[in-house]
């Protein structure tokens, strides 16, 4: 096994999602670097612009597979609390703490 073979590797979990197991992937690098920019801007927005949902939406949409292809309509049917809680298990999963601001 070389180094080079393990790129793009990825490292999965299952956590409680409402109530049911739901595979989470450790977040890569450039998927961080993406949601870093995406924080940054967010420090600029107002709360009520919805900035926040994306990147919560974002982060779920890096690491739970089929989560990718939910709509913004989508997330909408979720318990805020419940969406919340699983982008910290993936950014505490993928090493930041838990901040989605990290």
């Amino acid at each position: 096994m070389s180094f080079k073979s393990l790129i793009n590797k990825r490292m999965t979990k299952k956590v409680k999602f409402m109530g049911e197991d739901v595979e989470i992937s450790k977040l890569t690098v450039s998927e961080i670097k993406e949601i870093q920019a995406l924080a940054k801007e967010n420090e600029s927005a107002t709360e009520d612009d919805g900035s926040e949902f994306k990147l919560v939406a974002t982060i779920i949409g890096f690491a739970v597979a089929d989560a990718a292809d939910l709509s913004e309509e989508d997330f909408n049917g979720f318990p805020v609390d419940e969406l919340s809680k699983l982008s910290n298990e993936i950014m505490k999963f993928s090493g930041l703490g838990g901040d989605p601001k990290a």
